[in-house]
């Protein structure tokens, strides 16, 4: 059960008003997710939906590869909604759904390309080394990448950590019937 109610929906403030329909009007479509408890506090809520937004819609990266960076911080974070999402979104992305259930797993997967393990080592090594990759990490993917793709993949990784981190502290559910990330 959430720990904040929903905000009624028929009763919103105007900056509310504004939120849900900038969230309406997005490639979004509605309210879902981590929106709902971020609709509390809609300026700062609108504010993070647009650098959401930048990353998902506008980004450098191809869409599998900004999707992997998504999942390994979801699962890092045993983020369920965040998982249940964009694992979806990934795989339609193409990214290979035995890289998916390796990532769900915690095993290491066998990754279908380079540009695939560069993204990988990266956000994992960030997550687990105090948000820092390491040099020889760094230097590959800012071979492959160049300087806005790094910064992407090190965005990436920390606005789904804050994304997780609304989705855990206000356990927003999961679907039902979806099966859960084990810790």
């Amino acid at each position: 059960m959430a720990r904040l109610p929903n905000v009624d929906l028929n009763n919103l403030t105007k900056d509310q008003e504004t939120f849900r329909d900038k969230l309406v009007a997005s490639p979004r479509g509605e309210i879902r997710g981590p929106f709902l408890p971020l609709l509390h506090h809609p300026v700062l809520g609108d504010l993070i939906q647009q650098v959401g937004a930048q990353l998902r819609f506008n980004g450098v990266l191809p869409g599998k590869l900004r999707e992997l960076a998504i999942i390994i911080t979801a699962r890092h974070w045993t983020a369920q909604y965040e998982w249940f999402a964009h694992r979806r979104i990934a795989e339609t992305e193409g990214l290979n759904p035995a890289i998916c259930d390796a990532i769900a797993e915690r095993r290491m997967p066998a990754f279908d390309s380079d540009e695939e393990k560069i993204v990988f080592e990266f956000v994992t090594e960030m997550l687990n080394n105090d948000l820092r990759a390491s040099d020889i990490t760094f230097a590959t993917a800012l071979e492959k990448f160049g300087p806005e793709g790094v910064v992407e993949i090190n965005s990436l990784c920390g606005f789904y950590g804050l994304i997780g981190s609304v989705l855990n502290n206000f356990d927003v559910e999961v679907p039902g019937g979806e099966k859960p990330l084990k810790p």
